[in-house]
Order: structure tokens, then C-alpha cells, then sequence
């Protein structure tokens, strides 16, 4: 297969604006957890992760083959040393039908609506590959709701105190910058 050249990367927990060099490694360095690919027609799952429950294989082989179906290209279903599950896209740069635009959408609403899973396979591989304490990673699970909660609270108010006014008002470019 020749290089891809059309590339789509999210990063479903990994905060982008961080230019460390460790998030740096962890976007170039990444184990393959499963992947589609239209041009032939064929899906793969890790042999690795054979320990994961059937539903499980089962659902991210839908996931897969569903989205080569609607986008074409392969995809993949990535995870970085850190343990962060990493959703990307590749097409070949002769495919004109490939969909960049609707790529990224529903790369995101994948992301969006299968958030769970990707985090549920996230503590499966800190905790079988990583032998990470399994105790220690749902104590920060549990924990996130609850900031990412006052979190939203903190920002609602602070919009409400900069305009001066009901926070729910038509925002215009002035207000998001």
C-alpha cells in the first residue's frame, strides 16, 4: 500500500495544546488496538488484547468497519504509552472519495458517543500492560466527573460576571476569543 498522505488524529484524552516532550512521543509512538481498511476489504484486532471480552471485540469491530464504510481510508483504534486511546484516519492521496470533513465529524462522534469504552479500554491496557494499580485508576475516574462538574459551574459564572447579564444570550466572536 502506497503512503498515506491524508491523515485525520484525535486524541480522545490527551490535551493538545500540551507541547512537552512526552506528549510529544506519545502522539509518534502507539500500539495498535484494532483497524479497518476499505482498500482491502479487511479488519484487525491486535492479538494482544485477546483477554478482552467478546462484546467488546465485537463492538470495536462495528465501530471500525462502519466508519471505512461511510469514510473509506483505514482506521484505527490506537493506544499511547500513557495509556490514552487514539482515534486516526488514513487515506491513500489518489482516493477522491474519501471524506475529509466527514471524517473528522464522525471521528468525533465516535469519540463522543463511545466514551465510555474508549475509557474503559484505557484503564484495561494501564492496568494489564501497564501494571498499573486498578484501585488507583477508578479513584481518579471517580474523581474526574466531580472536577469537570465544577469546572462547567466555574465557567458559567464567570461568563455571567463578564457580560453582566444572562449567560445564555447569543455569543458573538468577541465573547469566545
Amino acid at each position: 500500500m502506497s503512503e498515506y498522505a491524508k491523515r485525520t488524529t484525535i486524541y480522545t484524552n490527551i490535551d493538545s495544546d500540551d507541547d512537552t516532550d512526552a506528549a510529544a512521543a506519545q502522539r509518534h509512538y502507539r500500539v495498535v488496538l484494532c483497524g479497518s481498511n476499505a482498500y482491502d476489504k479487511k479488519y484487525y484486532i491486535n492479538p494482544k488484547f485477546s483477554g478482552l471480552p467478546e462484546t467488546v471485540k465485537e463492538e470495536l469491530r462495528i465501530i471500525c468497519c462502519l466508519f471505512t464504510e461511510e469514510v473509506g481510508g483505514v482506521f484505527t483504534v490506537n493506544l499511547t504509552p500513557g495509556g490514552e486511546v487514539v482515534l486516526e484516519s488514513e487515506a491513500d492521496e489518489d482516493d477522491l472519495l474519501y471524506d475529509d470533513i466527514g471524517c473528522g465529524l464522525l471521528i468525533r462522534q465516535v469519540r463522543d458517543s463511545k466514551k465510555e469504552l474508549f475509557d474503559s479500554l484505557s484503564i484495561y491496557f494501564k492496568v494489564h500492560f501497564l501494571h498499573m494499580d486498578p484501585s488507583e485508576l477508578l479513584e481518579e475516574d471517580a474523581l474526574a466527573p466531580e472536577e469537570s462538574l465544577r469546572n462547567e459551574e466555574t465557567a458559567d459564572t464567570g461568563r455571567r460576571l463578564e457580560n453582566g447579564d444572562d449567560y445564555h444570550k447569543e455569543s458573538t466572536p468577541e465573547d469566545v476569543e
